[in-house]
């Protein structure tokens, strides 16, 4: 019988907020699972999937323009639990004849808010919370039967609610980390307005996802390409825990990966899991196809066709096989399925989403396909596998290809990897690597003036990188140690003959992405 952790379901509709996916991934860190729909949806169909709750995110519009977003009206005459954040709220607010206007000041960014008697805030221990703010509308009015819970100087009708109606709004953003206590709120929302017990824990999901992946394959053999970065890791751990040595695992090994990752990876798997690993060295072939291309999407294209191409020749090898799985996380879903419903754009196309060729006529097993990557971690370290493995920092799918600028030789990809060790290597000795969200070493295309010894050198340039992020949506550049750095600089330079010199990235995301390709 299937373990029901997701029987309390907790909906968000979408506005086209930059932020939609953290109010999703606390909603899971409350023990609930949550799901991301088009604010589009009737009503119709969102009670047939039993929503203990609905949350309607913000979004760039105004609930004034002609065309804004709208909302079907029967779900917010409904008697579910509704929580509306920033654009949520005020569309809530107009729906019961309350008023929204433009504000004279715009609100971004940090802001003091004093807190009236709340449900929905009473979990909060404190008088006054600092919050973030992204809006231009402000509700002037309460709808009738509404009372104020909240309010900052800029904005008087910072929160409010009508419990008998259960409809609660908030104009600042709980789910962003700026937002002091703002799981806090969600936990009020989830367990004391929408009366969720919170059963979505890893070793749940770890249960129901082994379950699940008995029923879809049965007795078949399922075929997995393995890169070993966290998801397709977590992936062979679940699959091999289903349904034993009935898992074949393809290992391509493109020449872009760092220094030693692919002994060490299957060194690792091999250790955790016992599992068949077929290992195709075709370091060759991708470097030649690659010869000559210096555009980012160029390369991605090449890396993609040169894959599938060694994938399905590797595949031929290995006979009766009915399935192909996947490392689809859930934000791969939600970026490229089109599921938001504002005017997001799209930032990057993810391999693991329709990646394969449909002649490869095999149905897909995707079990994270409904997982967040902090979730998948846990997943990970539920099934035993090595944290040493886990904890690695993201690592792109075109590997060293989008931190190698330019054109891509070997010569250039070896110094890459001796600097990226190097810089790996001084960040563990000083304890900073699990602290730190994510580091590396790019390649620059130029070359600098230096001094060593008495000779002048003319060499490359290697660029450092340093962030710490909670989601990865937005970053900041980490402040490491100048001690650390000048010990990092100086050994690159030193040991790295093709080096003059080395540079540290203090750009935040936005307006940078962490990745520079």
């Amino acid at each position: 019988m299937s373990t029901r952790i997701d029987s309390e379901k907790i909906f968000i509709l979408d506005f086209g907020s930059q932020y939609t996916q953290l109010i999703a991934r606390r909603i899971r860190e409350a023990g609930v699972f949550s799901e991301i729909l088009p604010h589009t949806i009737s009503f119709n169909k969102l009670s047939k999937l039993n929503p203990k709750g609905i949350i309607l995110s913000g979004g760039p519009e105004s609930v004034n323009a002609k065309h804004t977003l709208k909302i079907d009206p029967k779900i917010l005459d409904s008697d579910i639990p509704i929580l509306g954040i920033c654009y949520g709220m005020q569309l809530m607010a107009k729906h019961f004849k309350g008023k929204v206007h433009a504000s004279k000041k715009r609100e971004f960014g940090h802001a003091e808010i004093k807190i009236n008697r709340s449900k929905l805030l009473n979990g909060v221990p404190l008088k006054k919370l600092n919050v973030w703010m992204s809006h231009g509308d402000k509700v002037n009015n309460l709808p009738k039967g509404f009372v104020k819970t909240a309010s900052s100087s800029n904005s008087p009708i910072a929160a409010f609610e009508n419990q008998s109606l259960n409809k609660y709004g908030l104009q600042f953003h709980p789910e962003v980390t700026h937002t002091q206590k703002g799981s806090l709120i969600f936990k009020s929302f989830t367990k004391e307005i929408c009366q969720c017990k919170g059963n979505w824990k890893p070793k749940n999901i770890v249960k129901k996802l082994i379950q699940d992946i008995r029923k879809q394959v049965g007795d078949g053999k399922v075929l997995l390409g393995i890169s070993g970065g966290v998801d397709s890791s977590v992936v062979a751990a679940l699959l091999s825990k289903a349904i034993g040595k009935r898992l074949e695992c393809i290992f391509v090994d493109n020449g872009l990966l760092r220094k030693d990752e692919a002994t060490q990876v299957l060194k690792s798997l091999n250790r955790a899991l016992k599992i068949n690993i077929h290992f195709s060295d075709s370091e060759k072939l991708f470097l030649k196809n690659l010869k000559g291309e210096s555009d980012p999407e160029g390369k991605r294209k090449i890396i993609g066709k040169n894959f599938i191409d060694v994938f399905l020749k590797e595949a031929k090898k290995i006979k009766d096989v009915s399935f192909l799985a996947q490392g689809t996380i859930y934000p791969d879903v939600i970026e490229s399925s089109g599921i938001k419903g504002g005017k997001a754009h799209v930032i990057k196309s993810h391999h693991n989403v329709g990646g394969l060729p449909s002649y490869l006529n095999l149905p897909l097993v995707e079990p994270l396909n409904s997982l967040f990557k902090d979730e998948v971690r846990k997943i990970g370290l539920t099934l035993g596998l090595p944290k040493s493995l886990i904890g690695r920092h993201p690592f792109p799918g075109p590997g060293l290809a989008v931190r190698t600028l330019g054109e891509i030789t070997r010569e250039k990809l070896d110094i890459l990897r001796e600097a990226d060790h190097i810089f790996m290597e001084e960040l563990t000795n000083a304890g900073l690597y699990n602290k730190v969200s994510q580091a590396f070493a790019v390649f620059l295309p130029i070359k600098s003036v230096g001094v060593v010894g008495d000779a002048r050198r003319y060499e490359y340039v290697i660029a450092l990188r340093a962030a710490e992020t909670v989601d990865f949506m937005t970053a900041k550049a980490s402040k490491l140690d100048h001690n650390l750095l000048n010990k990092v600089s100086d050994r690159i330079i030193n040991e790295i003959p093709k080096v003059s010199r080395v540079v540290y990235d203090i750009s935040s995301k936005p307006p940078a992405t962490i990745e520079w390709e």
